[in-house]
């Protein structure tokens, strides 16, 4: 039986690779974050609520690919601090919409230029073809497993 039989081979794997990639981009995300004091899933939740506001705590977990605990834990932080604001009863069943306060979107808007910054770093070896190519890739596989 050869190695290739017994498992994965990790030098050819695009999964293996695509994992790499994903905690590479992370790292570096959480580095330019970490002196506006945010993480990956902070910028994430902010970025999530500029683009469509009103979302529920749920919708913010699936979209930041975190737990609902963890964005509960995540908003009410926010929500103390002044970034989001949710109101105190939901109007229609259980879900409190959240929206960025002022405070939220000057906070991202710094956080979008680092983040932006490690994007152009990480695109910065690729041409435009490439780079299109590399996007329709990625996206026919997120299909392919059934993530939209």
């Amino acid at each position: 039986m050869s190695q290739h039989d017994a498992g994965v081979d990790l030098e050819t794997s695009l999964g293996y690779l695509l994992k790499e990639a994903s905690s590479a981009l992370r790292a570096a995300m959480e580095e330019v974050l970490r002196p506006l004091g945010m993480t990956v899933t902070h910028y994430s939740c902010l970025e999530l609520l500029a683009q469509r506001p009103g979302l529920s705590s749920s919708e913010l977990a699936r979209g930041a690919f975190v737990t609902r605990q963890s964005m509960n834990v995540l908003l009410q932080a926010l929500e103390r601090d002044g970034y989001v604001t949710r109101p105190a009863a939901a109007a229609v069943g259980k879900a409190l919409p959240t929206r960025l306060t002022p405070r939220g979107r000057r906070s991202l808007e710094k956080a979008t230029v680092a983040v932006r910054s490690v994007e152009l770093r990480m695109l910065a070896g690729m041409t435009a073809s490439e780079q299109s190519a590399a996007f329709q890739a990625l996206r026919s596989m997120v299909r392919s497993l059934g993530g939209g």
